[in-house]
């Protein structure tokens, strides 16, 4: 008499690429390695303001828009458990505004938000503390989430102190 045996197979976590705890680990080895460095933290910040330059916001993105001007930022570390996001917005007419200001990282999400409408020219990514746009970039959702991906890890890593 024939035996049928209706068996699931076993899938350990180790297998699954999704599951696995080892895609931080990878991320990070990748990006020590893209900046050639062993420092987390400094690869994460170069990393992020690379970012930040690659998708910054162009007065030539802005055709039609009034007082198009070019936005970028710059990231770094201001104290233990902050991070500081410098603000410099040059208008066509050649003034530049700067502005400084500091986000403590101590009790918030590290997991960031970032919306990219379809009817616009713009991504902005929320603030970890209260959702508030803190950055704007030119529309670019891969590029939007590339940055989102890794500030959540920049942030995990400043709140370690």
């Amino acid at each position: 008499m024939p035996l049928f045996c209706a068996c699931a197979p076993i899938v350990s976590a180790q297998n699954q690429g999704s599951l696995g705890s080892d895609e931080p680990a990878r991320y990070l080895a990748e990006i020590k390695g893209l900046y050639l460095t062993d420092n987390e933290r400094d690869a994460l910040f170069a990393h992020s303001n690379d970012l930040l330059k690659t998708y910054a916001l162009r007065a030539a993105y802005q055709v039609g828009q009034p007082d198009p001007h070019d936005l970028n930022y710059q990231l770094s570390a201001s104290a233990p458990g902050e991070l500081r996001i410098r603000e410099e917005i040059r208008h066509q007419n050649g003034t530049v505004a700067v502005s400084n200001r500091t986000l403590s990282v101590y009790g918030v999400d590290p997991y960031l938000q970032y919306q990219c409408p379809a009817q616009g020219l713009v991504c902005v990514v929320g603030s970890p503390a209260d959702g508030s746009p803190m950055l704007t970039l030119l529309r670019d959702p891969k590029g939007a989430e590339q940055l989102a991906k890794a500030l959540s890890f920049l942030i995990r890593n400043l709140q370690k102190g």
